[in-house]
């Protein structure tokens, strides 16, 4: 999380990136954006808005040496060589160029960013922003002609969100430069983070807290809903969160002990996890420090609902995990052929 109460642009620029797979080409500029006051006042807090609820943070990532990956090679640049900032952005849109492999990649708008006064973890520090705006939205312009007024349809950047987005901190620990990253159109997971600016999560509790979440996420999905049905996956993310919320420390056995009735489910849990842990690329630790402010947020993420085809929704709270295995019942009728869902309660709310 970062505050830009004291932040300012240094400077801007701005490029076209083509698609490579489509042959569509980069455009690049030769100078600096010169903001007036208006643009400015919009553009710094657009840039900097969705970093402010980030809480996770990435470091460079190489296969066999970090000096060898090139988002950290130019951002370098950026920071040690005042004069080179232009050349350096072209550089940036070339390399990102290079990363679309695809039709699936989108052309766009690539803004290259200098900040200052970025405040992170209590410190003042400048910042390098890279910005890619793919989707362009329409709206009226109104404009005087022969006494009268008419309307006309542009495409324009929308001022609500940025589509891709990262900040490099001029300022590391012990793993490296900081990043701070933003997606908004994930259509390829790989594209931005992976291939463009190979970054990984920080070894710390945020990324042990995300990554472990993420798994008990896609272990519900994958089998519990698969197997056993929404009540049991909704059940088992309910009893999760109250587990991480009640907990300094994630102890991975404990975890299992806790959750799990029976010894089937916390073998499924075993073989998932080895999966999920080869799929991603990563090692789950067995025991780590709990972030409460990752669990805030992805406790937000999670759908509690129980959508059936007969086009009605039961909710569960996701605060009361008990409440689903204790009043919620799950059947088939033979008569009908339909399964279904008993309710007990005492009272309408």
């Amino acid at each position: 999380m970062i505050s830009r109460k004291n932040a300012s642009i240094s400077k801007f620029i701005i490029h076209k990136v083509g698609n490579k797979f489509n042959d569509t080409k980069n455009a690049f500029s030769e100078k600096l954006v010169d903001f007036d006051e208006a643009s400015y006042d919009l553009m710094l807090p657009f840039l900097l808005r969705p970093f402010a609820s980030v809480v996770q943070s990435y470091r460079f990532n190489h296969h066999s040496n970090i000096s060898l990956n090139e988002i950290n090679t130019y951002s370098n640049q950026l920071f040690n060589e005042d004069d080179a900032f232009i050349e350096v952005s072209k550089h940036i849109v070339t390399h990102l160029y290079e990363q679309s492999n695809s039709s699936q990649i989108k052309t766009g708008d690539v803004l290259v960013v200098m900040f200052e006064g970025i405040e992170f973890n209590e410190i003042t520090t400048n910042a390098v922003g890279i910005f890619k705006i793919e989707n362009k939205v329409n709206f009226f312009q109104t404009y005087l002609e022969n006494n009268s007024y008419d309307v006309l349809v542009q495409k324009g950047i929308s001022s609500k969100k940025v589509d891709k987005g990262c900040l490099i901190l001029n300022q590391s620990d012990t793993e490296g430069n900081i990043i701070l990253s933003v997606d908004n159109n994930s259509y390829d997971a790989q594209y931005w983070i992976n291939h463009f600016l190979n970054i990984k999560y920080a070894d710390d509790a945020n990324s042990h807290t995300q990554q472990y979440i993420e798994l008990c996420k896609e272990f519900s999905t994958e089998i519990l809903k698969t197997s056993y049905g929404a009540q049991e996956q909704n059940t088992f993310l309910a009893k999760t969160i109250d587990f991480f919320k009640e907990n300094e420390i994630v102890n991975v056995e404990r975890f299992k002990d806790e959750i799990f009735e029976e010894d089937k489910h916390k073998t499924l849990f075993d073989d998932y996890k080895k999966t999920f842990e080869g799929e991603q690329n990563l090692v789950i630790r067995n025991q780590f420090d709990v972030a409460e402010r990752v669990v805030t947020k992805e406790k937000k993420k999670i759908k509690t609902d129980i959508k059936l085809d007969t086009n009605i929704q039961i909710k569960l709270d996701i605060d009361a995990p008990e409440a689903a295995s204790e009043y919620l019942e799950r059947g088939y009728d033979n008569e009908k052929k339909m399964h279904y869902y008993k309710v007990f309660f005492n009272a309408e709310g």
